[in-house]
């Protein structure tokens, strides 16, 4: 249960930019008395304003509730106004997530119908199901941030929905690489230790294992929930959601710790034992007399799009945040923004993937052990 502890605690990253060039000062905005910050997870104090109706408006059209109060933070980098205004953020990134909506919404929901009825049938059925329910989810949280980047980046549903959607977002990646690295798990055991997988009580390790992945995705949450999420930003006359956060502020000084280890708990070491896994089961079936092509072509696709999906968002997220917080550098953010549609991709490749796997999976395996015993069983 090593692997499962390991689960994730949920990625909520930075989404802003700084390689993209200063747009020039739009005189757009008001003059106040408003710290500056930077984008996402940079340096910046909050304060709060309430807003004012226009004193040229007339008297029987001011409301009759209370005025709201808005956190307000504004932009350092010129060039972070860029990104939030330019068309990386506010067509291609959300023309990505259609894309993956499209697509990867109905083929996981036809996945999850057809394995309702095939969870008591073999093991591997509910690893897969809760793969397929991590992805359905993580797509449809996309909509939400869709709607949120064709808007011009302006958040219009409320603090408490961004801490939702933030949390799903981030938290149902994860928890699907955790739920690969089960299914590695599952298969290096079937084949490179089959005795003792055998011995094994295979549904209740596989439903024990997926409780506890979600477990822990709930529980990594937590953190979340815990900072405000939503900021507006006067200058551009927008509400982000998460993508601005100031991280001089007392209550957010926990943040880059609690990164860092997430990303490493939550990508490095479940991508660690997932090829490990794989590369012990290419090796072990090249040892083999009988011919299992498809099986090795199987564990090297699942492996290639572990890497593809998950590594370069991961892998650009960590070096973001170690270059922001030792030499204030941000250039990285574009790359990772563009690097997170990925992930969605991954949620359209989920299903058939869960189809050659299956395939696999529901026939009885059959092979010669170092001891020379013929071992057969079905994972």
């Amino acid at each position: 249960m090593l692997k499962t502890v390991l689960v994730i605690l949920l990625i909520y990253t930075v989404l802003l930019d700084v390689s993209l060039q200063d747009n020039g000062g739009k005189s757009h905005k008001k003059t106040r008395n408003i710290t500056s910050i930077g984008p996402r997870s940079f340096d910046g104090r909050r304060m709060e304003r309430k807003i004012i109706l226009p004193q040229n408006r007339a008297h029987n059209d001011s409301p009759s509730f209370s005025t709201p109060s808005l956190l307000e933070l504004e932009l350092q980098a010129n060039g972070t106004a860029s990104y939030f205004t330019g068309a990386l953020s506010t067509r291609v990134i959300p023309a990505a997530y259609v894309v993956a909506i499209i697509v990867g919404v109905p083929s996981n929901a036809v996945v999850l119908a057809a394995l309702t009825a095939k969870t008591k049938a073999f093991s591997a059925a509910i690893l897969y199901f809760s793969l397929a329910l991590s992805d359905l989810l993580f797509l449809l949280t996309l909509t939400l941030r869709v709607f949120y980047h064709f808007n011009g980046n302006h958040w219009v549903f409320g603090e408490a929905a961004c801490k939702v959607v933030t949390a799903c977002f981030y938290g149902n990646v994860y928890c699907s690489i955790h739920t690969l690295m089960c299914l590695s798990v599952k298969r290096y055991l079937a084949i490179v230790h089959p005795f003792t997988y055998k011995s094994l009580p295979k549904h209740s390790c596989a439903m024990w294992s997926s409780l506890t992945v979600w477990a822990v995705f709930f529980t990594a949450m937590v953190p979340e929930f815990l900072i405000h999420q939503s900021y507006h930003l006067p200058h551009l006359g927008i509400t982000t959601c998460h993508d601005v956060l100031p991280l001089n502020d007392k209550s957010y000084s926990f943040l880059p710790y609690y990164k860092l280890s997430l990303i490493c708990l939550g990508f490095f070491v479940p991508f660690t034992v997932t090829v490990i896994s794989h590369m012990s089961i290419i090796h072990q079936l090249n040892k083999a007399h009988n011919d299992w092509m498809h099986y090795i072509k199987m564990s090297t696709f699942v492996l290639i799009v572990f890497m593809v999906c998950f590594m370069p968002s991961n892998v650009i997220h960590f070096v973001h945040y170690f270059k922001l917080y030792t030499s204030k550098e941000e250039h990285f953010y574009m790359y990772y923004s563009v690097s997170m549609c990925l992930c969605g991709l991954h949620s359209c490749l989920d299903p058939f993937l869960l189809s050659l796997m299956s395939r696999s999976t529901e026939s009885k395996l059959y092979f010669i052990t170092f001891k020379g015993k013929t071992v057969s069983m079905s994972t």
